[in-house]
């Protein structure tokens, strides 16, 4: 029978449980067992994805407030009522960023001689040196703007580092100045780390840019009084619209939404808390934002930009231990890749085992001379990607490349745009994704000649083909032979190109055709199972849950006894354990070093075990919105591999939180049972020795 109709909303909001993972990722920098430079890391990435926040979803709900439309999920808050509780609990985490800095980190880093000295603090040869740095390197690309009628208010970048200061006096001209605006050169950095000499023995001593302008502001004005600087910084609508039906070149109207978005509506304004309440006002006033979009805050109004400090102190000790990615036994011989792949295929686990195998994969094909063809997707890639340099290689060699890059990836928009550049001069064949349709699918396909025959070799991955990022991002990588796989990417990338139907594929579900339907009927299919009284099980790893018929179905599977475990790092709009609703329902999210960000479901089809690795996560966008793939494991030794990773991540009771039905998460805790790390587990057994 359906689950019961409840009066209570079954969905948690989508924007409140990704403020939730990010007030997980915050107590990261509370775990003592975390090395003290890693933990404020963790805290400048909760402040760079606080920034992402007001970026896209602030600013879209704003828009949905000035023009009265309805909030799209499915969860009952209206916009303004929404909006109301993003603003307290933005406030409190914020508050909580800039506590865990004063009293936690700072004094922690002090002791480990890492000192970041205010401006009162510095000694007498500090204060000399900083001024002639000031002079030789900071004047000479200032500009002070005084503001009167014929100077207007600068134009802001989004999230830079700017003061407004108080004037007092007559300018050259005799007329009597009350403010200013100084804006900090993107070029400078804003963490200056002091000559050793300037410091005691084994103390680093760091200062920040904001407190060498504002201690020497003063001569910027001479004649005029300063009696007061004051550090903000605004954070601007960052959402890109392109309309494919009124555009003809996609590129060119990217860059010009590139350019245009630097300076879009403003949705956040941060001030240091010294700011007067007249001159907030008249930066409110100015940006035209309410007093509810004000965010006084208690040090550097850009506390993200410390994570330059971690790899300046050039202190090993103070973070994670280094580890050397594992290499799987088979891939340690001197056979070539395509030898290797023609009798086996190879699951890699990344960052614990290596992504060299999978540039490789493309280096090999690109210096093949057997290699007629290759293809592939580039969704994050990176700025200097081996992948584009083998593929122009292949590409002026005379192959075959073609190459979809979605241009829309976001935040990396402009890089994809010179990475499409480049590949189009080496000749190689480059396709935009489909606006309103990003290729989110990771895949390659290499076409190789043996013994007169053609043979199709695939990489398809839950992650991006970029090798900064599979340092630190948990994903899988699956490279095969097949060539009834081999012949699906081969249909897909004939669909991405020719935008023609992908007809008839046996191995590949794809989105936005098959993937969401398939998805409900296996779930419908655990059901069957249940109800027929068979052992029915759904375990799903993805980043993101909020789809409301995929949550339905599983609340409908609950309600008929399927054991349901889901692994979700980030945004989940289900509520487990509800009675009469989610009973048989379990949510955890795993944070530890590594960003989890594979998705694999498991089906247990009445003893058939199924597994699936896919590039999407359970959400609206990916369903219909994007050009996802999800490809079936089915060899047992990699099924079996699946499992045991599944089954771990269910064990961890270190790294683990587990949300309730009310949208909040505890953390476990092993108690008096043997601690499980997955993410250590999962190093220890598959990293190579150090």
């Amino acid at each position: 029978m359906d689950a019961p109709v409840l009066t209570a909303d079954p969905y948690i909001n989508r924007e409140l449980s990704l403020l939730e993972f990010n007030r997980r990722v915050l107590a990261q920098t509370q775990d003592m067992s975390v090395p003290v430079l890693e933990r404020l890391r963790y805290l400048c990435i909760s402040c760079t994805n606080l920034d992402e926040f007001f970026e896209v979803r602030v600013a879209a709900l704003k828009q949905r407030l000035e023009i009265g439309a309805p909030a799209p999920g499915p969860d009952k808050l209206t916009p303004k009522e929404l909006h109301d509780e993003i603003r307290l609990r933005a406030l409190e985490l914020v508050g909580r960023q800039y506590d865990m800095f004063n009293k936690a980190l700072l004094p922690e880093l002090s002791e480990e001689g890492i000192r970041f000295p205010q401006r009162e603090g510095w000694t007498k040869d500090q204060r000399r040196w900083l001024a002639d740095f000031y002079q030789r390197e900071i004047v000479p690309v200032l500009t002070p703007l005084t503001l009167d009628p014929s100077r207007p208010f600068p134009r802001i970048l989004n999230k830079s580092l700017n003061f407004i200061v108080r004037l007092d006096g007559k300018d050259a001209f005799g007329r009597r100045r009350h403010r200013a605006i100084v804006q900090a050169p993107r070029s400078l950095p804003r963490v200056i780390r002091l000559p050793d000499e300037l410091s005691e023995t084994g103390v680093q001593t760091f200062v920040f840019l904001s407190s060498i302008i504002h201690a020497n502001v003063d001569r910027l004005f001479p004649g005029m009084k300063v009696d007061g600087c004051y550090q903000f910084r605004v954070t601007r609508n960052s959402n890109l619209y392109v309309d494919d039906e009124e555009v003809d070149d996609l590129v060119r109207a990217l860059e010009g939404q590139l350019a245009a978005s630097r300076y879009g509506a403003a949705v956040r304004l941060e001030v240091s808390k010294e700011c007067p309440e007249d001159l907030c006002d008249f930066l409110l006033d100015h940006f035209s934002l309410d007093r509810d979009d004000l965010f006084s805050v208690n040090g550097p109004v850009n506390l993200n930009r410390m994570a330059a400090v971690c790899d300046m102190a050039n202190r090993p000790d103070l973070l994670f231990p280094a580890f050397a990615p594992g290499m799987p036994d088979e891939l340690r011989t001197e056979q070539d890749l395509f030898s290797i792949l023609g009798k086996k295929n190879i699951l890699l686990h990344h960052p614990y085992q290596s992504f060299t195998p999978v540039v490789d994969f493309i280096a090999a094909a690109a210096s093949d001379p057997d290699v007629l063809a290759i293809k592939q997707t580039l969704y994050r890639t990176g700025a200097e990607s081996p992948f584009v340099e083998h593929l122009a290689k292949a590409a002026h060699a005379g192959k075959e490349v073609t190459v979809v890059i979605e241009l829309m990836a976001r935040f990396d928009e402009a890089a994809n745009i010179s990475l499409a550049n480049r590949l189009q001069e080496a000749g190689a064949h480059v396709v935009y994704g489909l606006v309103g349709f990003k290729t989110h699918a990771k895949m390659a396909l290499v076409v190789r000649r043996e013994q007169g025959e053609l043979v199709r070799y695939v990489h398809l991955g839950t992650g991006n083909y970029h090798p900064g990022t599979a340092r630190v991002y948990e994903d899988y990588s699956y490279l095969s032979s097949s060539q009834k796989l081999g012949e699906d990417v081969h249909k897909v990338f004939l669909q991405l190109t020719s935008l023609t139907a992908s007809e008839n594929l046996e191995r590949l579900i794809t989105a936005p055709f098959h993937l969401f339907e398939t998805l409900i009927e296996k779930i419908d299919r655990e059901i069957a199972h249940a109800k027929a009284g068979n052992e029915a099980r759904i375990v799903a790893k993805i980043n993101a849950l909020i789809e409301p018929q995929v949550i339905g179905a599983l609340y409908r599977a609950s309600a008929a006894g399927v054991q349901i475990d889901l692994v979700v790092r980030g945004m989940c709009s289900l509520r487990p354990g509800v009675p009469g609703l989610s009973d048989n329902i379990r949510v955890r999210s795993i944070i530890g070093r590594f960003l989890e960000h594979s998705r694999v479901y498991y089906f247990r089809n009445g003893g058939r075990d199924e597994y699936f690795c896919s590039s999407a996560d359970w959400m609206d966008r990916n369903f219909f919105r994007r050009t996802e793939t999800c490809f079936p494991i089915n060899q047992r030794k990699l099924k079996d591999r699946l499992r045991d990773d599944l089954d771990l991540l269910l064990a961890d009771n270190v790294q683990a939180w587990e949300l309730r039905g009310d949208g909040g998460y505890v953390r476990v805790s092993p108690g008096d049972a043997t601690p499980i790390a997955a993410q250590q587990a999962f190093l220890a057994s598959l990293a190579a020795a150090t």
